[in-house]
């Protein structure tokens, strides 16, 4: 007998979801004999051997795991007072394992089909409450990427409604982060912008600016009174920003208490690891005449078809896809399941528990400035939460001093050092503080210290207001509770742990447990982002191994993995084109080209970058309209700056003029941006930065297997060319340039890039080169199979698709009055998330199977369709009533099920119009969501319980 002993568990195998013998029935139904000729058939020849992709094996998921493992033990986890925005904290166990760790949450889709989204969609609206409750501002979003861009935010958002509109100029105190003031000055440079960065209570008149943004605490640790000076910027018309400490707010008075117009911040500190700067999830709370201004999403209350209470993302038609260039931002990716994980900490701690981490933390804080003090330091703070500056200090030897006891303080200047406390301190901490600075004298004794303790919180500012009344914080601070109310939310939901979501342009593929593993490796999660780096050798080895897979896959010279979502890589490209135009003295070129079948963060991403969009025409197939592009182009040679292409495009074909289409934006002086959000077709087949791209983001949620964790995290590199480098994101902390930085940390989501190097690591450029073209294979079987009821609306070559297709069902509605909401709201009684609705044509189904589903389940997705084709036909025939229909009425609950049954067709064929449901239905919580009543009946917070009885 033959052994192997070679290691043969191929992880290939297990991300790849059709058999070899099931790839060759999908073959042979398209008529290809093999898959090489399928994709010989579908790439076009002029790209085809772009690839600079190395043919090389995958290794298993032990090795994989046991490489990173030994790469992240280079880092050294010293404890961390360095504050700034960054703390350590404890990731309560319940969450950890029922929440991050759970599939049924970290690979759900955003809830923009809001019937299968009930569960996150409630975990979120605690978090606007949260943060509403906190803040004390009438409403809040879902969430936004990290508190220096919700910073820029703010400001745009000030910008906008304030009514000072001669003003040109925003103020920021110095008295802010650092790096929310690098933020803030590339966000506001495109834009014409000024920032002024100044101490608030030295300017005498405020008639100048917009606006003007605080840090509450100040960075310092200083708790200021900032009411006198939110009336004086008031009485010239100007708005109030504040960034806001949510720790704090459980003890210190509410932004909106003292007049603030717009609190802004992290909740990293509830219970999300610092992760070496993420991912973490911002807050953006308002009043609410200015709700309809607020970026990002904002869930809200409404009611299903039945009358029953239903939550849905609220307040759409604000939104990049819809508004284009003149959206109130470009963000497409939010950080949901940190928010979710953020607001299960305050559900589990409650108001009190809240209070009392805050209260302990400060009392660490207040007892160690006390004996600081005892030993001649001088703790330059009067009032304070957890953060002391000390000053008349050799900064330099005090650092050292710490880092060789495995301490790291904040360094602030030659002669002063911060220290921050959080909810992991411990008198111990306190102690060997003391000893670093002791220098001979004997060291205060803590208990004594502490039996003197006398709280450094203004009096003035103290918090009077009650926090988190709502019974869902008031309830479930046993792990039983607790345990159980996640599971329950979860129910509610449909994600990738259930069954296939097909959407197009968004790539629902396998998020691998062993790519989620390293995650929640300490060495990985408890690292600050301004740690030294001879602490993050392990980060930074992975980090430079990470962009050379990354520029292997696309053809690009370099790569930045700072931006933290697709939005902020379309941002870093445009403002790299930019930079390098005027760095040539052509600064005046700001013409964008966007094709009309764009994604909608395109054109308000230009809009961003101070560009000006002119919309290029696409012709009947779908095609950029290569002679409309050159008109365009030559009209506008003096000023074009750049092209946005999605490649294979918005349409799901490779279109063949692609090279040629770069050749004319280059030969008119502008540079060719490749939108990389459809990659998945790509990486071994083909590179974007060896056709003609000069700079292409990359969405790592997608292409590259990070989840979407039911709308965010996400994070969205950017590859460039080489004459593109120098204008790549900076950062003042660890990185050669020092200024343009998009996000607040250097690395940005640095935590969850571990995810892309397992993916890649195991699957190796044969397997990537592999999931490709099985992603093509997938789309076009289903495009098939499907087209005889549901024409697919575009094709390339050989009437092939790429990795996703788009069908047509605007036929439909002429002929039987079923519209494209009435197909996908069937499909979740089949057990199916719907494709992409109405995107990019109106009235069609996008779909995109991924390389990871099996063929049993692209059958089981394709007799789904089928079966509501069947009975699409049976109200045209009049077989099935024109409005009482299963298609009209769905999705059906087990509630109405249970009810009196007043519909002229059967239960039966209601909620298991398969067979094969009957083992395995999923039952939505709640039946068609009225979006027309949420939005005009605004609720953005949890109601009260009487609110569910009524």
């Amino acid at each position: 007998m033959s052994i192997n002993f070679n290691n043969t568990n191929s992880f290939v195998s297990r991300h790849i979801g059709p058999t070899a013998t099931e790839q060759q029935h999908m073959l042979n139904a398209l008529g290809y004999s093999d898959l090489e000729a399928l994709i010989a058939a579908v790439i076009p020849d002029s790209i085809k051997n772009t690839s600079v992709l190395e043919s090389t094996d995958g290794v298993s998921e032990e090795q994989a795991l046991a490489e990173l493992k030994a790469i992240a033990q280079k880092n050294q986890i010293f404890r961390s007072h360095i504050g700034q925005g960054y703390y350590p904290t404890h990731t309560p166990a319940p969450i950890l394992r029922n929440l991050l760790e759970n599939p049924a949450w970290y690979t759900a889709y955003t809830p923009y089909q809001p019937e299968i989204s009930q569960g996150r969609l409630e975990a979120l609206l605690n978090f606007q409450t949260m943060i509403a409750d906190l803040t004390g501002l009438s409403i809040s979003n879902a969430s936004l990427l990290d508190e220096a861009t919700a910073c820029a935010e703010a400001m745009t958002f000030c910008k906008r409604v304030s009514k000072n509109k001669k003003a040109n100029k925003f103020f920021a105190s110095l008295h802010c982060h650092p790096q929310t003031l690098d933020v803030l000055r590339t966000r506001a440079e495109p834009l014409g912008i000024e920032v002024v960065v100044g101490d608030e209570q030295q300017v005498a008149d405020f008639a100048e600016f917009f606006g003007v943004l605080l840090q509450y605490p100040a960075s310092t640790g200083e708790v200021y009174d900032y009411a006198a000076l939110v009336e004086q910027v008031h009485s010239v018309n100007a708005l109030v920003a504040v960034s806001a400490d949510l720790l704090a707010l459980t003890v210190l008075k509410a932004p909106g208490e003292w007049g603030a117009d717009v609190a802004i911040g992290t909740a990293q500190r509830f219970g999300v690891p610092m992760g070496f700067g993420g991912p973490h999830a911002a807050y953006f709370a308002t009043k609410d005449a200015y709700k309809r201004d607020m970026p990002g999403r904002v869930v809200g209350m409404s009611i299903d078809r039945l009358g029953k209470p239903a939550l849905r993302l609220a307040l759409q038609t604000r939104e990049q896809h819809i508004r284009r260039e003149k959206a109130t931002s470009n963000i497409c990716t939010a950080q949901v399941l940190l928010a979710n994980i953020a607001s299960m900490y305050a559900v589990y701690h409650g108001p009190q528990g809240l209070k009392e981490i805050a209260e302990r933390t400060h009392a660490l804080t207040a007892i160690l400035a006390q004996g600081l003090k005892q030993l001649g330091v001088n703790v330059s703070n009067s009032a304070f939460f957890d953060t002391l500056t000390l000053t008349q200090v050799d900064a330099a030897a005090v650092l050292e001093a710490a880092r060789a006891q495995e301490i790291n303080l904040r360094e602030i200047d030659a002669t002063q050092v911060g220290i921050s406390l959080d909810e992991t301190t411990t008198p111990e901490h306190v102690a060997a503080l003391w000893s670093l600075f002791a220098q001979g004298q004997t060291a205060p004794e803590f208990e004594a210290v502490a039996a003197a303790y006398t709280s450094a919180l203004p009096t003035a500012l103290l918090r009077e207001s009650a926090i988190l009344q709502h019974a869902i914080f008031n309830t479930h601070h046993s792990e039983t509770e607790l345990m159980r109310y996640l599971r329950r939310l979860a129910d509610k939901d449909l994600a990738l742990d259930r069954s296939m979501i097909p959407l197009g342009s968004c790539t629902m593929k396998l998020n691998a447990a062993s790519e989620m593993l390293p995650i929640t490796w300490p060495e990985f999660g408890n690292l600050h982002p301004f740690a030294p780096l001879d602490q993050a050798q392990g980060y930074v080895e992975m980090v430079n191994q990470l962009e050379q897979m990354l520029c292997a896959a696309t053809g690009y010279d370099a790569i930045s993995l700072q931006p933290n979502a697709g939005s902020q890589g379309e941002y870093s490209g445009l403002l790299a084109i930019r930079g390098y135009h005027a760095s040539r003295g052509e600064g005046q070129r700001n013409i964008c080209l966007i094709p009309q079948s764009a994604h909608g963060t395109n054109p308000a991403t230009a809009s961003m970058a101070g560009m000006k969009v002119v919309v290029v025409a696409c012709d009947d197939n779908g095609n950029v309209d290569v002679e409309d592009l050159r008109s365009k182009a030559e009209q506008h040679s003096q000023d074009l700056a750049a092209l946005m292409i999605t490649y294979p495009s918005t349409h799901g074909v490779f279109e063949h003029a692609v090279r040629e289409i770069c050749d004319i934006v280059h030969a008119n002086g502008g540079q060719v941006y490749i939108d990389g959000a459809n990659m998945n077709a790509m990486v071994g087949l083909c590179a974007p930065g060896q056709f003609g791209g000069d700079v292409s983001h990359l969405n790592l949620h997608k292409t590259f297997c990070i989840p979407h964790g039911g709308g965010g995290p996400g994070v969205g590199p950017i590859g460039v060319k080489e004459h593109l480098k120098p204008f790549m994101p900076g950062h003042s902390y660890h990185l050669d340039r020092k200024t343009n930085a998009v996000s607040a940390a250097p690395f940005g989501s640095a935590s969850i890039l571990p995810i892309t190097w397992m993916y890649i690591r195991m699957m190796g450029g044969k397997g990537l080169r592999q999931a490709s073209a099985m992603a093509i294979l997938n789309a076009n079987y289903v495009a098939k199979r499907l087209n005889a009821a549901y024409p697919v609306l575009y094709t390339g070559s050989h009437d092939l698709v790429a990795h996703e297709c788009i069908l047509d069902l605007r036929g439909l509605k002429e002929t039987s009055g079923i519209t494209v909401d009435d197909v996908a709201k069937r499909l979740i009684d089949f057990g199916f998330h719907a494709p992409t609705m109405s995107f990019p044509v109106a009235g069609t189904l996008m779909v995109e199977p991924t390389e990871s589903e099996s063929l049993y389940e692209l059958e089981r997705f394709i007799n789904a369709m089928n079966k509501i084709a069947e009975e699409i036909q049976q109200v045209t025939t009049g077989e099935l009533d024109a409005e009482d229909n299963p298609l009209k009425n769905a999705p059906h609950t087990a509630q109405e099920l249970t009810s009196e049954w007043a519909h002229p067709y059967s239960r039966e064929q209601a909620v298991y119009p398969l067979p094969e449901l009957v083992e395995s239905k999923y039952w939505s919580p709640v039946g068609r969501v009225d979006n027309v009543y949420g939005d005009r009946n605004l609720i953005c917070a949890c109601p009260s319980i009487s609110n569910y009885e009524d």
